[in-house]
């Protein structure tokens, strides 16, 4: 089952989203962007840092419906082929 980002990642929220994850990394390994429609750079952050968790575990994260935007920020930032999204 996937884990389901919701239509909001911003600072306001960005580390309890975290912790969510992180509590649930069973989840985890599939990733499910299709909800997300407001977010800023933040949303890398929590997407790196479950990659990390996952990685530990020798597990692989999975990103699924992620929207251009979330793309194009991970270009920017140079993540993309970290996350998958290339």
């Amino acid at each position: 089952m996937p884990f389901l980002l919701p239509t909001s990642v911003t600072q306001d929220n960005v580390l309890q989203l975290e912790k969510e994850g992180l509590m649930h990394s069973v989840n985890l390994r599939t990733v499910d962007c299709s909800g997300l429609k407001d977010f800023d750079s933040t949303v890398l952050t929590v997407l790196l840092a479950w990659q990390k968790k996952l990685q530990a575990d020798g597990q692989q994260l999975t990103i699924t419906h992620a929207p251009e935007k979330l793309k194009v920020l991970a270009g920017v930032y140079g993540v993309s082929a970290l996350l998958g999204l290339s």
